[in-house]
């Protein structure tokens, strides 16, 4: 009785999914969801500052902070979730080896081919999930952020101003008060007085409003009369007019979009170096996630008494320099000292090798010729 239950049963149909794939991919999701909600808390909190100083100051409406927050967050996640995932799959499987739940699954016949299994049930999901927030999504937010912070630049000046009290442009050249102002920034019932040289201008009109055009900003007074002339004299101008401009300050806003916020579309079909190092960016996320998992596996067994955080330091190192090779390899193909085609296959090829090396580290190299061969079973 004792042979038959060491023999294979032949007839036990294939499980796609097991009881032991359910457990890890459980306390990986989890885990992920919590560091990846720690760094993103840190990293936007830190950015969120300084959106809620230019708020005080005037320069960001109090309507916009709240959408700036959700943009930011958007960016963070995307940015940080490889990482995240990264030590996600390090953390549990490092727990795993601790508790000796590791040894259990290889007395059952488990291999590192059961722990992949594992693994990427969860990392082929989220790879094609940071794949559309990086091309759709992180672009869609950095396009939005700007166009908030243009527009926010824009009425600024409006902001500054308050019904019932007199506000002073151009060094006290200009001059203008208003009853009320509406939601939309559209003024009621204003009063200017505008100097040019010895000229004094009056002006009354039913409504105005700020806007800016070729040559700075302007006030655009409606319905109103205007008296303009030099004071002791008698030869004043009074007129009325429909429309009348007023220039406030010479100075224009421009949107000039950043290159976070232009889609992946174009940059398909751009040759510009600069076009090309901003699509690699976008595609290595989803790729980062994929190899950073692969080379987490081996990475949880280099000090399995050493607890969960034995080789913490490690992975962060590892970390901390492919990291820093992205953005080496970022201005190498933006100053063309790199082929645009080559991108970033240097880097994720290292990764990839350091990944098959721990592998090897831990099993041989004939085991790793053999495993990929097909000769042996795990």
């Amino acid at each position: 009785m004792s042979s038959d239950r060491n023999m294979p049963s032949v007839g036990k149909p294939f499980r796609l999914f097991t009881v032991l794939d359910r457990m890890i991919v459980s306390d990986l999701y989890k885990t992920f969801m919590a560091v990846l909600a720690v760094l993103v808390i840190i990293i936007v909190s830190r950015n969120f500052i300084k959106v809620l100083v230019q708020a005080i100051e005037g320069n960001i409406a109090n309507d916009t902070v709240m959408m700036l927050l959700g943009l930011k967050i958007i960016v963070a996640a995307t940015a940080f979730l490889p990482a995240a995932l990264f030590m996600a799959v390090f953390m549990v499987l490092g727990r795993m080896y601790r508790d000796h739940e590791i040894s259990a699954i290889a007395s059952a016949g488990g291999g590192i081919a059961t722990l992949y299994r594992a693994v990427f049930w969860v990392v082929v999901p989220l790879s094609v999930c940071a794949a559309a927030l990086a091309m759709y999504a992180t672009p869609w937010a950095e396009a939005q952020t700007e166009k908030l912070m243009h527009d926010d630049r824009q009425s600024a000046d409006v902001r500054g101003i308050s019904a019932g009290r007199f506000s002073e442009y151009s060094s006290g050249e200009l001059i203008f008060y208003t009853e009320a102002i509406a939601n939309d920034g559209t003024m009621r019932h204003v009063f200017v007085q505008n100097r040019q040289g010895d000229r004094l201008g009056v002006i009354n009109a039913n409504q105005g409003r700020l806007q800016y055009l070729p040559g700075g900003l302007y006030l655009i007074l409606q319905d109103g009369e205007r008296v303009q002339g030099v004071p002791g004299q008698n030869d004043f101008i009074i007129e009325q007019f429909r429309e009348y401009a007023v220039l406030v300050e010479k100075k224009t806003v421009v949107f000039v979009p950043h290159r976070e916020s232009a889609a992946t579309e174009s940059l398909w079909q751009s040759d510009n170096p600069v076009d090309i190092a901003e699509l690699q960016d976008r595609v290595n996320t989803p790729s980062g996630v994929l190899l950073l998992a692969f080379l987490a596996v081996p990475l949880a067994r280099l000090s399995p008494r050493g607890g969960i955080y034995g080789s913490l330091l490690i992975a962060f190192g590892i970390y901390f320099v492919y990291g820093n090779l992205q953005r080496v390899n970022h201005s190498w193909v933006v100053s063309k000292a790199l082929p645009g085609w080559l991108g970033y296959v240097w880097v994720d090829a290292a990764l990839l090798l350091l990944g098959f090396a721990l592998l090897a580290r831990f099993y041989g190299w004939q085991w790793l010729k053999l495993k990929f061969t097909g000769k042996v079973v795990s």
